[in-house]
């Protein structure tokens, strides 16, 4: 159709659907005659001309990306600064774009890599580089701004509710004699959006997780441990999911993995459920189980949403649509039409409004005592979590994944120095 070549790069913490998106925009690339390319590891890829000629793939292993977790290209975690901080290193970008005659980048990643995507498209425009930059939405947090939701955490809500209303069953059973206060601790950061996902496990006031923590509200321990022997001593058990990035009042994460903090910046977090477990555990005197999921809520793709999977491959092929109709600087963004039924449609939206902004829980979506999830947040929730998408299962009874041969192209620059 059109001279020139697709950059596609995956960025930050991968989901149960990413390589939908990219299943997506390889093939329908593919359909308009463009030849795509992917960087490995995302956009360290693209500086070090590290690229993949995906053209190598058959159709058939294009395809069978789109039930396949992790990230096919390989992602990371690495910022680029501001345009004056990080110059040369976006000069050396648009050199390798440049290199390869790429017309067309698309950085599917979350507020970070959509912040990169449009200082991109700007430079490029300062350059007289004609290139057109797309942001494509991915996050299990669920926090990018102006999207009504994001592919990657429908999947990771569905796991999640459905592991607490497995797990709740367990402790039931064992509560006379055992376990009484079982603790799960949500990804989530800043937003608590994958914790709150956990209320659609139960429907009753009785019914589990009867906690939940949100970061949208600071943590106050004695409310959280009079609570739970509440519950305890009405219910005879106690559920508790907890976000990862709850704080107290003065603004101090509840649980700080001491591990420093990433190239983004952020605190690496992780152990909260042990904490609370041990507070329980010392101030009621209960038995307390807790589990940490980790990379299992963004990983089981044996779970995920169809509504996820669906709006995964909807988000990339629009992005190649809008690439090819040269609508720069913009994210294909899910609006919702209807919630019953639920309906919904893809438009662009200018990628400043998204870059850099945080979607957080709305006050309608907490229940008042900051333990639950409202009528509101349930009716937002449900339909993102529904259907299953079809996974093939080999004789060993494993689902069967692809792996990508990814052809490197050969390199037209110096080594990148970092």
């Amino acid at each position: 159709m059109s001279k020139g070549t697709l950059l596609y790069a995956q960025s930050g913490g991968v989901t149960a659907v990413i390589n939908a998106t990219a299943s997506a925009v390889i093939s329908t690339a593919r359909a308009k005659g463009i030849k795509v390319l992917a960087a490995r590891n995302g956009i360290l890829g693209a500086l070090r001309e590290d690229l993949i000629d995906t053209s190598k793939e058959t159709a058939a292993a294009i395809a069978a990306l789109a039930h396949t977790p992790g990230g096919a290209f390989g992602s990371c975690r690495y910022k680029l600064k501001s345009l004056e901080a990080d110059r040369g290193k976006y000069e050396r970008l648009l050199e390798v774009l440049r290199a390869h005659d790429v017309c067309w980048f698309l950085y599917n990643g979350g507020n970070d890599s959509a912040d990169t995507a449009w200082k991109v498209s700007q430079l490029a425009k300062a350059f007289d580089y004609d290139l057109t930059c797309i942001g494509v939405p991915k996050t299990i947090d669920n926090d990018l701004a102006v999207t009504d939701t994001c592919p990657g955490f429908g999947s990771a809500a569905k796991y999640t509710a459905v592991s607490v209303r497995e797990a709740a069953l367990d402790v039931a059973a064992m509560a006379e004699t055992s376990t009484k206060v079982f603790v799960y601790e949500a990804m989530g950061r800043h937003a608590g959006w994958l914790a709150a996902a956990a209320g659609l496990a139960g429907q009753g006031a009785d019914d589990a997780p009867h906690i939940i923590l949100l970061p949208e509200r600071a943590y106050d321990e004695a409310a959280f441990l009079a609570k739970v022997k509440q519950v305890v001593e009405r219910v005879g058990y106690c559920v508790v999911v907890a976000s990862e990035g709850i704080q107290t009042a003065d603004g101090r994460f509840v649980a700080d993995a001491g591990g420093g903090t990433d190239s983004f910046g952020h605190t690496q977090l992780g152990g909260v459920a042990s904490q609370l477990a041990a507070r329980v555990k010392d101030g009621l005197g209960y038995k307390v189980h807790w589990t940490l999921p980790d990379y299992l809520q963004r990983s089981a793709r044996h779970l995920a949403s169809k509504t996820d999977w669906e709006q995964a491959q909807a988000v990339g092929k629009a992005a190649v649509q809008f690439a090819l109709k040269g609508q720069n600087a913009v994210m294909p963004v899910i609006v919702r039409t209807s919630d019953t039924p639920y309906r919904w449609k893809i438009e662009a939206a200018p990628l400043h409004k998204v870059a850099n902004h945080e979607k957080k829980m709305p006050a309608g979506f907490i229940r008042r005592d900051g333990f639950g999830i409202t009528d509101k947040a349930r009716a937002y929730l449900a339909p993102l979590i529904k259907g299953e998408a079809p996974l093939p299962y080999g004789s060993d009874g494993l689902p069967k994944y692809v792996t990508l041969k990814n052809v490197a192209v050969k390199k037209k620059l110096p080594a990148f120095e970092a």
